[in-house]
Parts: C-alpha cells; sequence; structure tokens
C-alpha cells in the first residue's frame, strides 16, 4: 500500500513537472502515451458535477478495508486490499489537496492506452491501475473461494462442517 501511495504521488509529480502545456510522449512505439489531464470525475470521467462525493465514498471504503484487515489472514487478500488501499489513498490526496480546492480537487491522469488523448481507452493513472488490479485480484478470490482467514473453501455459516 505504501509503495503504491508513493510511486503514485511520485509520477503525478513528475508529470506535472515535465508535462504541463506539453503534446503527449509517445512511449514504446505507441503503447501508450504520457497525456496530462485533469479528472474531476470517477473512472471514465463519471460524476465530473460532484467530486466533492468521491473523497467521502473512499472514507467509507477506507474504512471497510480496515474493518476487513483485522481478521486478515491471506498474503493474497493482504495484496490485494492493499492495493485497493494504494489507489485509494493516492487518488484520495489529489481530490484533498490539488485545485481547484479542498474536496474537489481533479485527479491527475496521464497514461493513455495505444492513442493520445484517451482516444481508445480513457485516461488514467497508477493509483487507478493499482485500484483495478486490486479489485480484479479479489474478486478472483472470491471465485476461486480464497477466505481472508487464509483457508480455501466457501465458508456454508455452520460450525464443524468442512
Amino acid at each position: 500500500m505504501i509503495l503504491v501511495v508513493l510511486i503514485d504521488v511520485l509520477t503525478k509529480y513528475l508529470v506535472v513537472a515535465k508535462l504541463t502545456d506539453h503534446a503527449p510522449v509517445k512511449v514504446l512505439g505507441g503503447f501508450f502515451y504520457l497525456d496530462l489531464t485533469r479528472n474531476s470525475g470517477a473512472a471514465f470521467s463519471l460524476g465530473t458535477g460532484h467530486t466533492w462525493v468521491f473523497p467521502l465514498v473512499t472514507l467509507v471504503v477506507l474504512g471497510f478495508i480496515g474493518w476487513l484487515a483485522r481478521r486478515l489472514r491471506s498474503v493474497p487478500w493482504a495484496i490485494a486490499l492493499g492495493l485497493v488501499l494504494g489507489g485509494a489513498l493516492g487518488n484520495l490526496g489529489d481530490r484533498l489537496f490539488r485545485a481547484p480546492g479542498f474536496l474537489e480537487g481533479h485527479v491527475v491522469d496521464f497514461v493513455s492506452l495505444f492513442g493520445p488523448n484517451g482516444e481508445h481507452w480513457p485516461i488514467f493513472n497508477l493509483a487507478d491501475a493499482s485500484l483495478c488490479c486490486g479489485v480484479v485480484l479479489a474478486v478472483l478470490l472470491e471465485v476461486f473461494g480464497r477466505r481472508r482467514d487464509g483457508g480455501h473453501g466457501r465458508d456454508t455459516g455452520q460450525r464443524g462442517e468442512h
């Protein structure tokens, strides 16, 4: 989680410092572009008029992850929740401390896949990628019966059954 937040903050700092008022930068032959944009909405720019809601939702998610973590005994689940937590905190920092102001800050996005300006896929950042990977991993762990207490299989809710 801490590593995700640190990498997210560092990459956003570098992108803002180097790409403000700069054309998109082609990377790996156009596999992706570094293309600075600021997003007032959530994923895919949804909810752009309600920026203040996202930090509040993030705080609820952080509380839920904290509650889950008390009984966590699974390394894969710890990784999944750490990725979600790191991604949520990375974007929360933007919402709190970036312009236009507290609880309304615009998230710095800069990765545009397969073309500039988000023409093939919405522009995102490393916090977004971390969050998405964590959610996908959590869904896979749930689908394959990996419990947060480190066990395998579904909990039937009845004690003594195996």
